[in-house]
């Protein structure tokens, strides 16, 4: 890390307020330089963007930005409550939705591909406070006009000026008496690091599943714990202090949502520090887990999945999100 970091910024654009109305807030850029990102995306339509627009639309770019094909990702508070890739937008869209259709309410989307009218058509009908999106069909924006309110903004899916630049800039927390700062976490997983740690390995359909997932829980607040199927999540619990208490939200969120959960899989950013986690996932009927592993307990968290029949893999990588 440098040994010092000199920052300068100026004002980009001033926003009602912060996190609640008694807060101040503006957009800052770095000074001198032209608007990159979100501060340089389109406003196509739609109010002013406030300070959780922004904050959440960062976090939709960066999930949806994890997949090649046609992606969703939608946002509330920070977390995915639904995220999903498929051969189509539209199918897509759906498949996001169906995870959490009552969290997805007020929230933000993002997508990886041109928005399509079809596509429009089945968000038009979703109460969400913005849309980001690569590029609009005309007719897709024919059919948000008569939503004022909604915001719709157009931005390329990496904007960087040269590739990877964004991710190799650091990260900054503010924190009492000093600043925090970090790499960002743009560890990719590799296929060939995966380590099958119990005696049945996943299948082949399983596998794209569990990759699909642990992409997904890189973006969940931990404790994050992630249900899904092959390019749709089904389940997310998000931000407990226990691991298994996540495992318990995201079963209650399928159930809320009336999907099964029988024959999914689940992503762990952590290691499961004991059983009951695995235990509890497999209850609900998930048949192969991702993880990290790394803890103390491994061994009994491996002799509990053989016992279930389930399969699992070690990752060797966390990703904790705070």
């Amino acid at each position: 890390m440098p040994e010092r970091i000199h920052i300068a910024l100026e004002r980009n654009q001033s926003i009602r307020y912060g996190e609640n109305p008694h807060q101040a807030a503006a957009l800052y850029i770095p000074a001198g330089h032209s608007p990159e990102g979100l501060a340089a995306a389109k406003h196509l339509q739609g109010k002013d963007l406030s300070y959780n627009n922004l904050a959440d639309l960062d976090a939709a770019r960066g999930l949806v930005r994890e997949f090649c094909r046609p992606a969703v990702a939608i946002i509330k508070h920070n977390n995915p409550c639904g995220a999903a890739e498929q051969e189509s937008l539209h199918d897509a869209y759906l498949k996001a939705l169906a995870c959490d259709p009552v969290s997805a309410f007020g929230g933000v989307l993002a997508f990886n591909r041109r928005l399509d009218a079809a596509t429009a058509e089945e968000t038009r009908k979703l109460f969400v406070e913005c849309i980001l999106a690569p590029g609009y069909e005309p007719e897709a924006l024919e059919k948000f006009a008569s939503k004022k309110n909604l915001r719709l903004l157009e931005m390329p899916c990496d904007t960087s000026t040269h590739p990877g630049e964004r991710d190799r800039e650091l990260e900054l927390k503010r924190i009492w008496g000093g600043v925090l700062v970090q790499e960002p976490d743009g560890r990719e997983l590799s296929e060939a690091e995966l380590k099958v740690v119990t005696e049945r390995a996943p299948s082949d359909a399983e596998l794209r599943a569990l990759v699909f997932a642990w992409k997904v829980s890189k973006h969940v607040k931990s404790n994050a714990i992630v249900f899904a199927r092959e390019g749709q999540t089904v389940g997310v619990g998000a931000g407990q202090m226990s691991r298994v208490d996540s495992v318990k939200i995201a079963v209650l969120k399928a159930e809320t949502a009336g999907l099964s959960l029988e024959g999914t899989v689940v992503a762990s950013d952590a290691f499961f520090p004991f059983p009951d986690g695995v235990e509890e996932a497999a209850k609900a009927g998930a048949k192969a887990v991702i993880q990290p592993g790394g803890s103390v307990r491994d061994q009994e968290v491996v002799a509990a999945a053989d016992k279930l029949g389930m399969a699992m893999l070690f990752t060797g990588v966390r990703h904790f999100r705070h």
